[in-house]
């Protein structure tokens, strides 16, 4: 028996959002629309930037944080570019937020403190790539851009049965996205198919039922809709190694640097560690500490990247002289938590001093919006 499908409707899956909708803090829903609230285009950036392959509950925190500290674009292009990495450190990719202050101080400069409102010129600015440009130009400013992150591609491959691997499939999902995004509300309605895919369309045990698009989806007539997206098969994280050495002295402070400002962790502090990267290992003993001290070992740390696993071997050094000048400073215990320090130099710290952090959490990266090179 022939199952007859109906044709996928915008107008279904506004009525949907219009009930059900998310609120979340940097959104104009539909009842605030309602009243007479504009998109603001800073909050928009912000959190689309933000929330690349991070969850929402993690972001939420950050994102209030960034609002109090600088609550204008030109408030963040003015920041201290140690502040900005130190308020970000946690949400991992930190090349997100190298390019954030560089993209604020665009928009201040060359724009007048007013983002572009199209697509185009969206993308003309620092660290705004295709995805983040129709984001920004379909919620802040109505324009009608094709808007596709991870839950768009699990919504639209299920609806449309796209039996082609990813990544190989996204230029088709994306011409299937912009065939269906509407002229009117086109914001709305992309915001609508990141709520569906993040709370129906789920990756496990999807709620077809409550879908607005049950009746049109060709994964859900074909009884498998968890068969969708497919993706690549992956290939094994290669597994790095590396050392960090954590050097206390007297008063209680410990050794801290700053990282070259491209690159892996570009521009974070860290404890000195050796010279790893995604492609090689580090050395691993005591040999290729910093300066002379009473090294002992602490253990490893394993931390996972978006390409490789790294797992460093963590040597502990205490009352140690802070006389000499090693490209770095002292900084107290207290107050490590002010600092820019990235997941892994955390982990790293509290394997040497376990109580380094006790009021704190280490917040750990998770979820999925867009792929990274730059970590």
């Amino acid at each position: 028996m022939t199952t007859t499908l109906e044709s996928p409707s915008a107008a279904s899956l506004l009525a949907w959002y219009d009930r059900h909708h998310r609120d979340l803090p940097w959104r104009v829903s539909p009842p605030m629309a309602s009243r007479g609230v504009k998109p603001d285009p800073y909050r928009i950036w912000l959190s689309e930037v933000m929330l690349q392959q991070t969850t929402v509950p993690a972001v939420k925190s950050y994102f209030a944080k960034f609002l109090e500290r600088w609550p204008t674009v030109n408030d963040l292009a003015a920041a201290p570019n140690d502040d900005v990495m130190a308020a970000w450190a946690g949400l991992g990719y930190y090349a997100r937020a190298r390019n954030l202050k560089k993209c604020a101080e665009a928009v201040a400069a060359e724009h007048g403190g007013c983002f572009p409102d199209t697509e185009d010129g969206l993308r003309t600015l620092p660290g705004i790539g295709d995805y983040t440009a129709a984001a920004v130009a379909a919620i802040a400013f109505n324009r009608q851009a094709a808007v596709m992150d991870g839950n768009v591609e699990r919504v639209i491959s299920r609806l449309y049965a796209i039996s082609t691997p990813l990544p190989a499939a996204k230029p088709l999902m994306r011409q299937k996205v912009a065939l269906l995004t509407p002229a009117d509300r086109p914001g709305d309605f992309a915001q609508a198919m990141m709520d569906l895919g993040a709370t129906i369309c789920t990756p496990k045990r999807p709620v077809c039922s409550l879908c607005p698009f049950n009746g049109a989806c060709q994964a859900l007539a074909a009884h498998d809709p968890e068969r969708f997206p497919v993706k690549a098969a992956k290939k094994d994280k290669p597994i790095r190694q590396g050392a960090a050495f954590v050097a206390v002295n007297d008063e209680g402070e410990i050794f801290l640097r700053r990282r070259v400002e491209s690159g892996l962790l570009g521009g974070m502090t860290e404890v000195p560690t050796t010279g790893w990267t995604a492609r090689i290992d580090g050395e691993t003993g005591m040999e290729a500490a910093p300066f002379p001290a009473e090294w002992q070992q602490a253990g490893t740390v394993t931390h996972v990247f978006t390409h490789f696993e790294l797992r460093l071997s963590i040597w502990r050094a205490k009352s140690v002289s802070q006389n000499d000048n090693h490209d770095g400073w002292w900084e107290p215990v207290t107050n490590l938590e002010e600092q820019a320090l990235p997941t892994v130099m955390k982990k790293a710290i509290a394997q040497a001093i376990p109580n380094a952090f006790a009021k704190a959490r280490i917040p750990e990266k998770s979820g999925k919006r867009e792929s990274g090179t730059n970590l």
